[in-house]
């Protein structure tokens, strides 16, 4: 049992590592997905390289010149909440990438999740989830 508690625990510091290490590389937040089309258009467009904003060491881009400049008035409201990684597994109090397309919008805030799966887990008990997370954010990001 002490093995098998042992391979998890380096399980997850390998794949929060890595989450981190894939975000910080590419510079890109949200692979690259605009964040405004998902509050004007309840769904994941990919952003235009050539349009991009930058925002807490990430660049973001858009796919219209329009998205970018809503972005640039308020990036606070658009940009992803944890940091863009997965709101489930922050409520879990680690770090993991996100699927574009697994996304929820919640009191005008932007959540990802790891794939639609995670994000059916994470709607069930999403208020919940949502404090988890939020508590758990502190922490983590003070790391």
């Amino acid at each position: 049992m002490k093995k098998l508690i042992l391979l998890l625990f380096i399980g997850m510091t390998y794949v929060q590592n890595y989450a981190q290490t894939q975000y910080l590389k590419s510079g890109v937040a949200v692979q690259g997905y605009d964040v405004v089309a998902y509050f004007e258009s309840n769904k994941a467009v990919q952003g235009n390289p050539e349009i991009n904003a930058q925002y807490n060491k990430a660049v973001y881009f858009f796919s219209n010149a329009k998205n970018k400049t809503a972005f640039l008035k308020n990036p606070a409201k658009y940009a992803p909440q944890f940091g863009g990684y997965c709101a489930y597994g922050v409520s879990e109090n680690h770090l993991s990438p996100t699927d574009p397309q697994a996304f929820t919008i919640v009191d005008d805030k932007l959540y990802l999740n790891y794939n639609l799966e995670v994000k059916k887990m994470w709607s069930k008990d999403r208020e919940d989830r949502i404090k988890k997370a939020d508590a758990n954010w502190v922490k983590i990001n003070k790391k």
